[in-house]
C-alpha cells in the first residue's frame, strides 16, 4: 500500500494540468472538481502529463505477474 499512497502524493505535487483540464474545473459543471490537491475529471483520477507518473502507472498495473508463486 506503500506504493499507491507514494503515486497519490506524487499526483498532488505534481502541479502540471493541461487546458483542456483547467477549463472543464472552471466550468464547474460537477464533470470535474477538485480534492485535497487531486483532480477528478467524470469520477476519475486526472493523472498528469507526467512521463514518469505515467510509466509508474504502467509498470504497477501491467507487467506480468511474478510466475514463482504459481510453481
Amino acid at each position: 500500500m506503500v506504493e499507491k499512497t507514494t503515486l497519490i502524493k506524487k499526483i498532488q505535487w505534481n502541479g502540471t494540468r493541461e487546458q483542456k483540464v483547467i477549463k472543464k474545473l472552471e466550468k464547474k459543471d460537477s464533470q470535474a472538481w477538485e480534492d485535497n490537491s487531486i483532480i477528478y475529471v467524470e469520477e476519475r483520477i486526472y493523472i498528469p502529463n507526467n512521463k514518469k507518473i505515467q510509466e509508474q502507472i504502467l509498470q504497477e498495473n501491467h507487467d506480468p505477474a511474478d510466475i514463482e508463486h504459481l510453481e
